[in-house]
């Protein structure tokens, strides 16, 4: 007997558990699963990640980005209050290190001030030193209420309560075909087909072959970038966020300092291609996944636009001592020695046929399948507030 739904949600990560959670508190008694390929919640980029809670400095004003980052920073931080999940406000400090990044700093203020982010300032260089003593810049922004949480720990509370309000999740479940009928969507997976009247695809890492299963691609595809992270030996050099003003010439952030909700602070990332989109260890290498990249024209589109800082970063990602000469631009005392070897993520960047990459948030679909086919960061933060924008496209029956 096929099980039926009234929607059904791919993907276990923040973003789908977000829309199961908020769907099943809108419309109590609803039908509603999640279903995934792994066997636990948060097995790829919801826990592959720094843990940031970003304020929304850095986003285009009017993008979704800088919309839903500052909607879904206040839910995410009401949430996790009333759960009892710890939040770390340990703030952010961006710094330019020279004349040629002040420019980049004021555009980055104007945008912060526009995006409404709360209680930013300016600093100068003696500024700089009271919040950072160990950092070196000639001016800079404080966002203070930047933070950090685990983000795999909202996962699991969201799970438990997507379970609480009647919802199932279906684990260790690949879903392999999504076919629309009248009146219906057929959701194929290994172990038989599932039902629903509607369907919201958030696959993260597959989210381009998911959105292909029903001809809702479009001209992006998923190339997966691995970044690495190192662990600061003395985290007692930063107070909080250490980032970067974004140079332009870079498809990237750079390398940050991010103290972590446990107390330790993650150095990096760098970004290189990964050849497999869900292999975590240097070498791993999936050939339908490295296949895919290498057939898609948008990729070497963008490899020829960005080929020195691509060099660059494969030859850093071997060298931890160029790595640490990296971090010395904001942070002088920090040796090769402070940094031992830490986690890594795949990133899923979606590009597009011409080689640009998809800087915002990117929904679509057609009939009753929604597909979210780019979520990079800030999309845990904004996790709520983009699954409140996914509910709210759903008819109400």
């Amino acid at each position: 007997m096929t099980d039926r739904y009234d929607v059904i949600v791919v993907g276990a990560g923040i973003l789908g558990l977000a829309t199961a959670w908020t769907l099943l508190g809108d419309r109590p008694g609803s039908r509603v699963a999640v279903v995934d390929k792994e066997h636990r919640v948060a097995a790829h980029q919801s826990s592959h990640n720094s843990g940031v809670i970003h304020a929304g400095v850095y986003y285009a004003p009017g993008s979704a980005k800088a919309r839903l980052c500052r909607a879904g920073k206040s839910q995410l931080e009401e949430f996790c209050a009333s759960r009892g999940i710890p939040v770390l406000h340990n703030g952010k400090v961006i710094v330019a290190v020279d004349e040629a990044e002040l420019p980049g700093l004021a555009e980055l203020a104007r945008r912060a001030a526009r995006n409404e982010v709360e209680g930013l300032r300016e600093l100068d260089a003696a500024d700089v030193r009271r919040l950072e003593p160990n950092v070196r810049a000639l001016r800079g922004l404080h966002s203070p209420r930047t933070g950090v949480v685990d983000f795999r720990l909202v996962c699991r509370v969201l799970a438990s309560e997507i379970r609480e309000r009647g919802g199932e999740l279906h684990l260790g479940r690949a879903v392999e075909a999504i076919e629309e009928r009248p009146g219906e969507v057929v959701v194929g997976t290994a172990r038989g087909e599932l039902m629903a009247g509607r369907v919201v695809t958030c696959a993260g890492l597959q989210s381009d072959r998911v959105a292909a299963m029903t001809g809702d691609a479009g001209d992006e595809r998923i190339v997966p970038f691995r970044g690495s992270w190192y662990v600061l030996r003395r985290p007692e050099l930063v107070n909080g966020n250490v980032y970067p003003v974004p140079d332009p010439r870079l498809p990237f952030l750079g390398v940050h300092l991010t103290p972590r909700i446990d107390g330790s602070v993650w150095v990096g990332p760098n970004a290189v291609l990964s050849p497999a989109r869900e292999g975590y260890r240097r070498g791993t290498v999936d050939v339908r996944d490295l296949a895919d990249t290498l057939r898609f024209g948008g990729f070497w589109r963008l490899a020829g636009r960005y080929a020195a800082s691509g060099a660059r970063e494969l030859v850093e990602d071997r060298s931890r001592h160029l790595y640490a000469r990296a971090v010395q631009r904001y942070v002088p005392d920090v040796s090769a020695a402070d940094l031992a070897a830490g986690p890594t993520g795949i990133r899923a960047q979606s590009v597009a046929a011409d080689g640009s990459m998809v800087e915002d948030f990117s929904i679509g679909g057609s009939g009753r399948v929604l597909h979210v086919r780019n979520a990079p960061s800030p999309a845990a933060t904004s996790s709520l507030a983009i699954a409140r924008d996914l509910v709210d496209r759903l008819p109400d029956r």
